[in-house]
């Protein structure tokens, strides 16, 4: 079923906790990717039947599988917590797709391990539906994220303040490695597992670096590629937690996460960012302020401290520009145009969306067909701005494939949930076939597309746990 090779299992035991998944007691399979089963080299026919299921919900453990709980630090709303670790998550294994590609298949839900803390370890029905929702459509829009393979329902209750429905979801992503992996040994001043770690890293996803200096470059430019993706879309991740940024570059764990429907560059939804640290417009800048911390836990292992230190600030400076670029670039996409001379028409907008509160999908959905005018209650600066975007011949080919038509609107989720909760999968169905084709226009997903009604809008968002 799955060919393991666990690089990670082989790192030295202060990596992890070898922990066995938490068997439940009623698996019921209640979506598979099987796309991503054949990206993986999977047998999705093999994941669909009882044995299939059952190693989905952590009641098997397939042959070669290594399960264990990875151990990280993390600063958490700028506060440092020396220890977290993976407290309802198990590593199984890592298995080579066809391409040769390395992918972490992990269990999220899958019961407590010894970084738990007092927390049950499990995950209750509507963030793994809402994880599976978001990860694939950031897929589909080209966005690095961990993916989802599968959601199981365990047939058991979880407490939330109140009683739901457990559920266990299958991640896959290039690693769960985290900036606060690094800094679990820092803050204990393990050189030689810091070693480890960063030789770990380069081998695995950036072996063009010749050193931790090198590596911290790699990761620079990663996430300012991320980022500014999230940033073209609307994207709030709600939890940008250093243990919740990616050495891969990917975007993982999505909690209280959401997408604005009406624009505004200091929107936050999530229910325990209460100071808006992790706004829509403030995510580049905690960027740089996660990439700091992970300089930090280079230097020692970079020489000299002077130089060092130097040189990992030069390195965390890189983010600007390289970011820059990239917004420029994916925003010049949703416009059809290109060039730094331009920047000030996207600015223009933006400035034009946010004082007229104008959904953000709909209007670069709606530019080359002429509907996004509709979106201001004041059209007339959207005119001006328009005349003056028109005279530069937008592209509209490329503007196509960069603004999708259908996004993960909170409201549509929330329903999506709320049927799942009374046993009726088919709304969740229907959305998930509908984001994984987000730029397409089709007749019979146009509901998708609206804005929500007054009564619809989503003001909060929660994490699982």
């Amino acid at each position: 079923m799955f060919q393991f090779d666990n690089s990670y299992a082989r790192l030295p035991r202060s990596f992890y906790a070898a922990v066995m998944p938490t068997p439940v007691s009623q698996p019921r399979l209640l979506a598979l990717n099987h796309d991503l089963a054949a990206r993986l080299g999977l047998d999705a026919g093999r994941l669909e039947t009882p044995d299939g299921v059952a190693v989905l919900a952590g009641n098997a453990v397939p042959r070669g599988a290594e399960p264990l709980a990875q151990a990280y630090a993390g600063h958490q709303f700028g506060g440092f917590v020396p220890q977290l670790g993976d407290g309802r998550a198990v590593l199984l294994g890592e298995i080579t797709a066809p391409d040769g590609a390395r992918f972490d298949i992990q269990l999220k839900g899958a019961g407590q391990t010894p970084f738990s803390r007092r927390g049950d370890g499990r995950a209750w029905l509507g963030p793994v539906l809402r994880e599976y929702l978001v990860s694939e459509f950031m897929a589909a829009m080209s966005v690095p994220t961990t993916r989802a393979l599968a959601a199981v329902a365990t047939g058991e209750t979880v407490w939330r303040e109140t009683a739901l429905p457990g559920a266990v979801l299958t991640r896959v992503a290039a690693s769960h490695i985290r900036v606060g992996t690094f800094q679990y040994f820092a803050v204990r001043d393990d050189r030689a597992s810091l070693k480890a770690l960063t030789d770990h890293v380069i081998a695995r996803h950036y072996p063009q670096a010749d050193g931790p200096l090198a590596l911290l470059d790699a990761v620079v430019a990663a996430q300012a590629e991320t980022i500014a993706a999230w940033m073209a879309l609307g994207f709030i991740h709600g939890v940008m937690n250093t243990d919740n940024m990616a050495i891969s570059g990917e975007t993982i764990d999505y909690g209280p996460c959401a997408f604005m429907d009406a624009y505004h560059p200091q929107t936050v939804f999530s229910s325990i960012d209460r100071q808006g640290r992790y706004a829509w417009a403030n995510q580049p800048q905690i960027a740089v302020w996660n990439l700091a911390q992970f300089a930090t836990c280079l230097i020692p292992l970079m020489g000299e401290e002077g130089p060092a230190v130097e040189a990992a600030t030069e390195s965390v400076h890189r983010f600007a520009p390289l970011y820059q670029a990239a917004w420029l670039r994916r925003f010049g996409d949703k416009l059809g145009i290109e060039g730094e001379p331009n920047r000030p028409l996207i600015e223009r907008l933006l400035t034009l969306m946010a004082e007229g509160r104008a959904d953000f999908t709909r209007v670069f959905a709606g530019l080359a067909s002429g509907a996004a005018r509709a979106e201001f209650s004041d059209p007339r600066g959207f005119d001006e701005w328009a005349r003056d975007w028109r005279a530069l011949s937008p592209d509209t080919g490329r503007m196509a494939g960069a603004n999708p038509v259908r996004i993960p609107r909170n409201h549509r989720i929330e329903q999506a949930i709320e049927a799942a909760l009374a046993g009726d999968m088919a709304p969740f169905e229907r959305l998930s076939q509908a984001l994984v084709r987000p730029c397409e226009a089709r007749p019979e997903w146009d509901d998708l597309s609206d804005a929500p009604l007054p009564a619809e809008i989503v003001h909060h968002t929660f994490c699982g746990t």
